[in-house]
């Protein structure tokens, strides 16, 4: 790996850290407001040096990069400008978990194409083991996101 996607990947992997530590925080109620800040600038930053690797054509990875700059976008506003208010509690809440999921996402096939042992088991990541991977991931995001969704309230935490 280059420096440039070995950088790429830290921002990344802290992104994701951060995120279930906010995730934590929608569960329990609290805003967690020093992680929410590195969450969402930690994986903006992924989608951004995402984008400044060499391009050669449109792949799903750049379609997955655009739909989370735009949750993280919704996430933001609902956050930093509306401030919680209404609507845009269950805006903020959705559109992190769904920032979130595709950065685990893109995780998980990362990881199949480049750990060997996953690789062997989904090499062309259609086989069953990858599938499973994903849906089990892609369940587990909506159930918690559906209760986060509910518990959070915005309020500060102590």
């Amino acid at each position: 790996m280059t420096p440039f996607a070995v950088f790429h990947a830290l921002i990344s992997l802290v992104g994701i850290a951060a995120g279930f530590v906010v995730v934590g925080g929608l569960l329990s109620g609290k805003r967690l407001d020093g992680w929410t800040s590195l969450f969402l600038a930690s994986t903006a930053a992924t989608c951004v040096t995402g984008f400044l690797f060499p391009f050669h054509g449109f792949k799903p990875s750049y379609a997955v990069g655009v739909l989370t700059l735009l949750t993280l976008g919704l996430s933001y506003v609902a956050r930093y400008r509306r401030h919680l208010a209404g609507g845009w509690r269950k805006a903020y809440v959705v559109g992190a978990m769904i920032s979130l999921y595709f950065n685990v996402f893109v995780l998980i096939v990362q990881s199949f194409m480049k750990i060997p042992a996953l690789n062997a088991l989904a090499p062309t990541q259609t086989e069953p083991p990858f599938k499973i991977a994903q849906l089990t991931t892609l369940v587990l995001f909506v159930v918690v996101g559906a209760a986060a969704t509910r518990t959070f309230r915005g309020e500060a935490a102590p």
